[in-house]
């Protein structure tokens, strides 16, 4: 069983962006949103994914997740039926230490929010906090993509 381990940060500056080595537009949606399961199709770039995610655990660091490459033009079908709500963002790719930070500029509704991610190898992993790196909302269930479509960041 494939399991992602990420901790979760807001982040208080742009400066970030000069650190960058990476940027992707992303657009997503979400056919089931359900904490137990979120089945999401995305467009990253060229690329088109469907990921299917299960529910976390205590801290909300660790969870199941399956992903899979699919034709840009079957997310594009997709996202028809998908749940009320698209993500719009680009990600930045920020190389700190041995890690890598992905950082999510929103747009439209969630416009304004600005959220790093660090995939980790073990939840307890060691790793540098840049500067611009602000307050874990590690398991704050606010900042899940999935719960950003339903009650954007604007509204809160």
């Amino acid at each position: 069983m494939a399991q992602e381990i990420e901790r979760k940060f807001l982040v208080t500056s742009d400066a970030f962006k000069n650190e960058s080595i990476k940027q992707t537009r992303i657009t997503q949606g979400y056919l089931s949103s359900v904490p137990e399961r979120t089945v999401r199709v995305r467009v990253k770039g060229a690329k088109g994914y469907i990921t299917i995610k299960g529910i976390g655990n205590t801290s909300g660091a660790a969870r199941y997740e399956w992903e899979k490459e699919i034709p840009v033009s079957e997310v594009e079908e997709l996202l028809k039926i998908c749940e009320p709500g698209v993500i719009d963002k680009t990600r930045y790719e920020v190389q700190a230490g041995s890690f890598t930070f992905e950082v999510d500029e929103f747009y439209g509704e969630n416009q304004g929010l600005i959220v790093a991610e660090i995939e980790l190898s073990d939840e307890n992993d060691k790793f540098d906090k840049p500067s611009w790196l602000g307050e874990e909302v590690t398991g704050d269930a606010r900042y899940y993509n999935s719960m950003l479509m339903k009650n954007p960041y604007t509204q809160w």
